[in-house]
This record gives C-alpha cells, structure tokens and sequence, in this order.
C-alpha cells in the first residue's frame, strides 16, 4: 500500500459511506474491535498516517474518511498473525512478503462480507489509491497470481480448501 497526499487522494470508499455495524461485526468475528476515531482526530497506530487505518494489538482505528481498503488491509495484518504476536502489533505488522501477499488476499475476500462494498468495489479502490502488482491490476493477480497467497491462509485454516 503506498501513502497519498490529501489533495491527491483518489475516489475510493471510504468508511462513512458504509454501515460501521457490519465492519465492526466482521472484525469482531476474527477477535478483533473496531474504532471510529473523531473525524479530523489523529488515528492510532497508523503506518501510513491519516486518512488510512491504524493498528495497536486486537484493535483497528479508523475515521469517516478511512478508505474501505485501508480498514480492511491493516485488519487483514491483524487476522493472518497468531494471537501471540497479534497482541505485540503497534502500527507495523508485516514481517514477510508472504504475509503482506495473504493480508492482501484475504483483504478482497472479507469485502464480500461488507454491504455495498464486495471484491470487485474493494479491487478497484486498491486500482485506485495505489497498490501495484506485476500483472498490473489488484484483480489480474488475485485471479492469476495469487496462489501462495490463498494456500498460504488456507494452510493457516484462515480460508476453507
């Protein structure tokens, strides 16, 4: 995922325009809670900075103008590590390529599980902000590139074989 400026952030959704209930739900189901950050606030444990998505332990700090994509992604970190490094996380969770490709996966998977949002909305919004694959577009290589990512989470039993 790569940084944008505020004036040069693309059109993507943000996490206003969903119902909070249903991410917060999702999140919850894989340990993890969701927080909703006053608009403007600074967001804890953000990599990147404001607007996108922080992470400290078992929790998830977004605003109304997080994108989708970024809640998701740094949740995403969150759920591919064991509980025991789960709890040690503050802001950076990444420790392996391999683990940065099955966050990245299981990212367009759970958007499914989000009203309004799904894989397709989630795949261009990654298009748009930034992210860069090899086959040139977030669904070229969740389609054909993405293999170890999914055997990866399906070794873990994070997704079903």
């Amino acid at each position: 995922m790569k940084s944008q400026t505020a004036a040069a952030e693309p059109v993507v959704t943000r996490v206003a325009e969903i119902d909070l209930a249903h991410a917060t739900a999702l999140l919850a189901r894989h340990g993890l809670r969701l927080h909703r950050v006053p608009d403007g606030g600074e967001i804890p444990g953000s990599y990147w900075g404001a607007p996108e998505a922080g992470i400290i332990g078992c929790d998830v700090y977004v605003r109304g103008d997080t994108p989708v994509h970024s809640m998701l992604h740094e949740a995403c970190h969150l759920i591919v590590l064991p509980p025991e490094r789960r709890a040690q996380v503050h802001t950076d969770a990444t420790d392996s390529v391999e683990e940065e490709d099955a966050t990245c996966y299981l990212q367009i998977v759970l958007a499914d599980a989000l009203p309004g949002v799904g894989r397709a909305r989630l795949m261009a919004d990654m298009d748009a902000w930034g992210y860069t694959y090899r086959l040139g577009s977030t669904q070229a290589w969740f389609e054909h590139d993405a293999e170890d990512a999914r055997a990866w989470l399906v070794e873990r039993g994070l997704l079903p074989g």
